[in-house]
């Protein structure tokens, strides 16, 4: 089911990015020696690029909500930096900012309770929460089985180089050029097709990408962008390396994004959640929760 519903992410347990934004947030008190000592290790990361999936210029017209008297989220229980349980047990993550904030926007009462993955569509069914927001993606077989909401967030690829790389991450930029990849993947197919004249040079896993870019094997990988992300902000990447071009959002193969997921023909929901979604990208409100999660973009 897990797969058939999500391409799962690796977990960003070293993420300098998270670990640095958990700081922060955790020690407020501190928060200017804080940034004097993290300082250095986010000057290296790159200006995000915060994703606009609202039409911000037509406004959607708020719904009745009259039916709507409380919204029960249901998010994973351990998926950083989606959603996660801090030292105290209080649950955060990008996921769960979000859930809040479209509470606030709604001014309806909200729980969030943490469920197993593998758990959430059962609970869902069995009438425990009303919304499931967990990094769900979109597509023909979850379509079968929820209904959702417009994306609010994709899942890119992008390519990676050495920060000190002089090339162009284009066609042309990269012919001739050794390009790392996980083989059987939507990202090898995309590099076969679009980027026919690269050198493509497959891998097993991500560890073994990743190595052969820092120690100079290759020119650079070709793989999700927000893993990638997580990657560059640690302390495994040693700072070595960058976005180059990009991103690639072509659904055919990275998918239609992710989505918040309700029950099939729960129409009212459906559409209050859209609402305040895209009132939260107006606001600016879904932006600051972008950035307080991704300090490196992946866009």
């Amino acid at each position: 089911m897990r797969e058939a519903v999500r391409r799962r992410k690796q977990k960003p347990s070293s993420s300098f990015g998270v670990l640095a934004n958990f700081l922060l947030r955790r020690f407020a008190v501190l928060r200017p020696l804080l940034l004097l000592v993290l300082a250095p290790g986010l000057a290296f990361a790159q200006a995000p690029a915060v994703p606009n999936y609202f039409d911000l210029q037509n406004r959607l017209e708020k719904p009745d909500l009259g039916a709507i008297h409380t919204l029960r989220f249901l998010p994973e229980d351990d998926y950083p930096p989606f959603h996660f349980a801090l030292p105290d047990g209080t649950l955060t993550g990008f996921d769960v900012d979000l859930a809040r904030a479209i509470c606030e926007q709604l001014k309806i009462a909200c729980t969030i309770q943490a469920r197993r993955f593998d758990l959430l569509e059962g609970a869902l069914n069995a009438g425990e929460g009303d919304a499931l927001i967990a990094s769900i993606r979109i597509d023909a077989a979850s379509r079968a089985r929820f209904d959702f909401t417009a994306p609010y967030y994709t899942t890119p690829a992008r390519f990676v180089a050495r920060a000190d790389a002089s090339f162009e991450a284009t066609p042309e930029g990269l012919a001739g050029k050794s390009v790392g990849v996980i083989g059987r993947t939507a990202h090898e197919a995309y590099l076969k097709t679009f980027f026919p004249q690269v050198r493509r040079q497959t891998f097993a896993n991500r560890g073994e990408l990743y190595a052969a870019l820092r120690g100079g094997q290759i020119d650079a990988f070709f793989d999700d962008a927000i893993t990638s992300s997580f990657w560059l902000a640690g302390k495994n990447s040693d700072h070595c390396c960058a976005f180059r071009g990009g991103p690639y959002t072509d659904s055919n193969y990275f998918g239609e994004g992710v989505g918040i997921a309700v029950k099939k023909g729960n129409k009212d929901l459906r559409r209050a959640l859209d609402y305040a979604l895209s009132e939260l990208a107006r606001r600016g409100v879904y932006t600051d929760i972008y950035l307080k999660y991704f300090p490196i973009g992946f866009y």
